[in-house]
């Protein structure tokens, strides 16, 4: 017999923690290797997690619901091998054990997981980890302080990302002056400041009464609302607008998408074109493909392009097209339309909505003009494009100016200002509409 730990897998770049949705075996229950043993859900999307090996479920560490961080160990599958293979499924973290050595641990309890059942109380009746509890101690973070502090975990617990991007805005929040009172009952205004910035609210309302409707926010749309206010307090966001004009790139689609579909088996849409614009452009400005680590740049030298979706909830998800430099026209055709039928079907796998270095959103799919996103962190950067209208331009001839009907649309680029100034960000954005301007309209498919 050998005993194997299953982990919390890493789920992407920025993700730190996962919930537990559902176990889909129980302690006694035989497992098949790549047999589902439960359900986990990200601020992404939600997953259902493999087991690595054949045997039986021993042992559950954690329960529904719980919050566990990546790389924890969540449960103990037994196998009757002596040596077990290593499986991405579990991580690095993976623990093999060898026949003889399990002989002397079977009998032992495992003394170094600690279940998530073992949480703390404090006097505002909210649960709080070891690990939160042990922040705040060292941060000198009173009870009354923390229990101000905005959960976003399970049930509103707060989770080690709240304490760090807590920690982060009381460093950087200016103190300002308290009154008396207040100064006397508790020294709050650094956690007053950061609760405004972190998870902003409107005053009070009463609609206790009257012809109103309470709808609670589901799961994912909470973790979007944290992560679009984490993502402006993170980054000074700077917006810079162009107008382009797209005609050879429309008359071009308009010809050639019943060819297309015909040839390939793929209905082209507009986003492969802009994503293909975006591709060239990266490469001429490298540094727009970069994350922040500190005072630290990592330029990535893989381009992978996020492009948000919509999905039937109302909620929004953005699938990444790895290394989209390296696909042609049809490819990125084909990638666009299988990420976004299988976002919508919410079929999509961890690996496809990770590791994104600039993200597309197509505000002009409701009829917008332009937009203004907001940065998908880590990243530094997010284009909006807006919906094509024709409109009357002037277009320099060989026989003077003229005035004739053509296909306009707007790009916004949205960018992180602690490093993207306005000349890489405005010159970027210039060669996104150059590229769609210059758009080949006889080039074949």
């Amino acid at each position: 017999m050998a005993r194997v730990e299953l982990i919390m897998p890493k789920m992407g770049e920025s993700i730190m923690e996962a919930t537990i949705l559902k176990w889909s075996k129980k302690p006694g229950d035989s497992i098949a290797m790549d047999e589902t043993v439960l359900e986990i859900a990200t601020d992404k999307v939600d997953s259902e997690i493999p087991s690595p090996v054949a045997g039986t479920l021993v042992e559950i560490l954690f329960p529904e619901e719980a919050v566990v961080e990546i790389g924890k160990v969540i449960a103990i599958i037994e196998t009757e091998s002596g040596q077990v293979a290593a499986s991405p499924a579990v991580a690095e973290k993976q623990v093999v054990e060898s026949a003889p050595a399990v002989k002397t641990e079977v009998a032992a309890p495992i003394a170094t997981t600690t279940p998530v059942a073992e949480f703390s109380k404090t006097d505002d009746d909210r649960f709080y980890s070891p690990l939160v509890k042990s922040m705040a101690k060292q941060e000198g973070i009173s009870s009354q302080e923390l229990s101000r502090i905005v959960g976003t975990g399970a049930q509103g617990r707060v989770t080690k990302t709240d304490m760090i991007e807590y920690l982060k805005s009381k460093a950087n929040a200016p103190v300002a002056p308290m009154p008396q009172q207040a100064a006397v009952s508790a020294p709050a205004a650094p956690t007053q400041n950061n609760q405004q910035i972190s998870a902003p609210s409107t005053p009070a309302a009463d609609y206790t009464s009257g012809n109103v409707e309470i709808i609670e926010m589901d799961r994912m749309r909470k973790l979007i609302s944290d992560h679009m206010v984490m993502s402006k307090h993170t980054s000074p966001h700077v917006t810079s607008f162009v107008e382009a004009d797209v005609t050879n790139m429309v008359q071009w689609r308009e010809r050639n998408k019943k060819k297309f579909m015909e040839k390939y088996g793929e209905n082209i849409t507009f986003t492969p074109l802009f994503i293909e614009a975006v591709v060239k452009a990266i490469k001429d400005f490298p540094m727009i493909n970069i994350s922040l680590d500190g005072y630290k740049i990592i330029r990535k030298k893989d381009i992978n392009i996020g492009m948000a979706a919509a999905l039937p909830s109302g909620n929004l998800i953005v699938p990444v097209i790895k290394n989209a430099d390296h696909l042609n026209l049809v490819g990125l055709t084909k990638m666009v339309n299988d990420l976004a039928g299988r976002a919508r079907q919410n079929k999509l796998k961890p690996e496809e909505i990770k590791d994104g270095t600039f993200t597309v959103t197509n505000v002009g799919t409701f009829g917008n003009v332009m937009g203004t996103p907001i940065i998908n962190q880590p990243q530094v950067a997010i284009l909006a494009t807006g919906s094509i209208k024709k409109k009357p331009a002037v277009i320099e001839t060989e026989f003077g100016d003229v005035i004739a009907i053509r296909q306009m649309m707007f790009l916004s680029l949205s960018y992180d200002h602690r490093v993207v100034d306005g000349s890489l960000g405005g010159s970027f954005l210039r060669r996104i509409a150059d590229n769609l301007e210059n758009f080949d309209a006889h080039q074949s498919i």
